[in-house]
C-alpha cells in the first residue's frame, strides 16, 4: 500500500505523542498527573448545557445542518464581537461558524495558499498552522520568538524575497504556548505591514476571555483597516469549558470568510444545531461563570509560578491563556529530556517546549488545566524533586 507523501512525511502531532507516554508510564503502575494538555477541567456551565438538552428534542435539529451555520448563531456571533470588542460584523458575509477553531484552521490554507507560497508562522507555534500548509503544498518560512521581544515576531526582519511570495501570516495572542499578549501597537503595525506586502493576516484568538489581573485581549479587528487583510478565530472552547462540544467561528474580510464557507461546503456539514443552540446560549447567556473561571486559574497560575521558580525555572506569570510557560534551570539545554526526567522522577507531564518549533528549546509549558486537588499532588511532588528528595 502507497501512502501519500504528505501524510507520511507528516510528525506524529504533539499531543498524541504526550498521550502515549501517559499511557504507557500508567500501564506500568505509575499515578502520571498530566500538566501537559490545555483542556478544561471545569464543567460546561449548566445554562449552556440545559439549552442544549432542550434543542435535542426538536426534530428539525436532528437532520443536516448548513455548512455556514444557523442565520441566528451567526447573528449571535456577531452580537458577541460587537459586545466584547466593539467590532461591528455583517453575519451573513463576515461570520462563518466552525466544527471548533482547529478545523477552520487546518482548513484555511485551502483558500489561500497555491504550492510554492510561502506561509509566515511564529516559532515556537500551534502544530497545526505549519501542517495545514504542508497538506496543500505551500512552504514555512519561521518567524522566532523571543523572550526579550516579549515573545513578538520582528516583521520588519522579513526578507523582501519572503514577504513577496507570502500569501499568509499567522499571529496568536494570547499566545499557545508561551502566554504572551500583544498590545494594539503592535497589532496596527501588522495590518500595515500586511497590507503592504499584499498578505491576508489570520489571527487566533481562541484565549480571549481567559485573562488575569484585569487584562483584557485584544480583538485584530479592532484595528483600523484590519477588515481589509485580516480575519480571526475564535472559539467557546477555552472561555466556555466548551472543547468537547466543537464549536468555534472565524470572523473578519468578507472575501477569505466567502472563501473558507466554499471549502467547508465541500467537506463538512455544518455543526450539529443542537449544538449551535448551546452556542448561542453561551455567547448571549449570562457571563459570571467567566470570571468565576478566571479566578480559578489564576489562583492556579501563582502557585505553579511559585513552585517553578523554587525548580530554578525562569518566568513571568502569564496575562493571559491557560499556559505557564517557563525557562529551564541554568545548565538545562534539552526540554524534551528535561520532561522526560520529570515523568521519571515525579509521574508529572510537562509539555516540551521544542515541540512548538525550534525557538521553544530551552522551555517547557505547564497547563492549568488540572483540577486543583491533582495540581497540588503535582506540585508538591515538583517541591520534592527540587529538594532533592525521593519521590516515587
Amino acid at each position: 500500500m502507497k501512502l501519500a507523501q504528505r501524510v507520511q512525511q507528516l510528525p506524529p502531532y504533539l499531543f498524541a505523542r504526550i498521550s502515549a507516554v501517559i499511557a504507557e508510564k500508567r500501564a506500568q503502575g505509575v499515578d502520571v498527573i498530566s500538566l501537559g494538555i490545555g483542556d478544561p477541567d471545569l464543567p460546561t456551565p449548566p445554562h449552556i448545557l440545559e439549552a442544549l438538552k432542550q434543542a435535542a428534542d426538536v426534530p428539525a435539529n436532528h437532520r443536516y445542518p448548513e455548512s455556514d451555520g444557523l442565520p441566528e448563531f451567526r447573528r449571535s456571533i456577531a452580537g458577541w464581537y460587537q459586545r466584547r470588542h466593539g467590532v461591528t460584523l455583517d453575519p451573513d458575509k463576515e461570520v462563518v461558524p466552525l466544527i471548533g477553531s482547529k478545523e477552520g484552521i487546518g482548513h484555511l490554507p485551502l483558500c489561500l495558499v497555491d504550492p510554492g507560497d510561502i506561509v509566515l508562522i511564529t516559532d515556537p507555534g500551534y502544530p497545526v498552522y505549519e501542517v495545514g500548509t504542508m497538506f496543500v503544498g505551500g512552504e514555512v518560512h519561521r518567524l522566532p520568538l523571543r523572550e526579550e521581544d516579549g515573545w513578538l515576531p520582528r516583521l520588519d526582519d522579513v526578507p523582501n524575497a519572503v514577504a513577496e511570495r507570502a500569501t499568509l501570516l499567522w499571529l496568536n495572542y494570547p499566545n499557545n504556548p508561551t502566554g504572551a499578549v500583544a498590545d494594539r501597537a503592535f497589532f496596527e503595525h501588522a495590518v500595515q505591514w500586511a497590507r503592504r506586502h499584499d498578505v491576508v493576516i489570520a489571527h487566533d484568538l481562541a484565549y480571549a476571555d481567559v485573562a488575569y489581573d484585569g487584562y483584557r485581549p485584544t480583538s485584530i479587528l479592532e484595528i483600523d483597516g484590519a477588515m481589509d487583510v485580516a480575519i480571526e478565530f475564535n472559539s467557546l472552547s477555552k472561555a466556555f469549558n466548551m472543547t468537547g462540544w466543537r464549536v468555534g467561528m472565524a470572523v473578519g474580510n468578507r472575501e477569505v470568510i466567502d472563501a473558507l464557507t466554499r471549502v467547508k461546503s465541500n467537506l463538512d456539514s455544518g455543526i450539529p444545531q443542537a449544538i449551535q443552540a448551546m452556542a448561542m446560549a453561551a455567547l448571549e447567556g449570562p457571563l459570571d461563570a467567566l470570571d468565576e473561571h478566571n479566578v480559578i486559574y489564576q489562583r492556579r497560575r501563582d502557585r505553579v509560578v511559585e513552585v517553578l521558580r523554587a525548580l530554578g525555572l525562569r518566568l513571568e506569570p502569564p496575562k493571559a491563556s491557560l499556559y505557564v510557560w517557563a525557562r529551564l534551570p541554568e545548565g538545562e539545554r534539552n526540554s524534551g529530556e528535561y520532561a522526560q526526567r520529570l515523568i521519571e522522577a515525579t509521574g508529572v507531564v510537562v509539555t516540551p517546549g521544542r515541540g512548538y518549533g525550534e525557538a521553544g528549546e530551552g522551555y517547557i509549558r505547564i497547563s492549568l488545566t488540572t483540577p486543583d486537588d491533582r495540581l497540588d499532588e503535582a506540585l508538591n511532588r515538583l517541591a520534592r524533586f527540587a529538594r532533592g528528595e525521593q519521590v516515587l
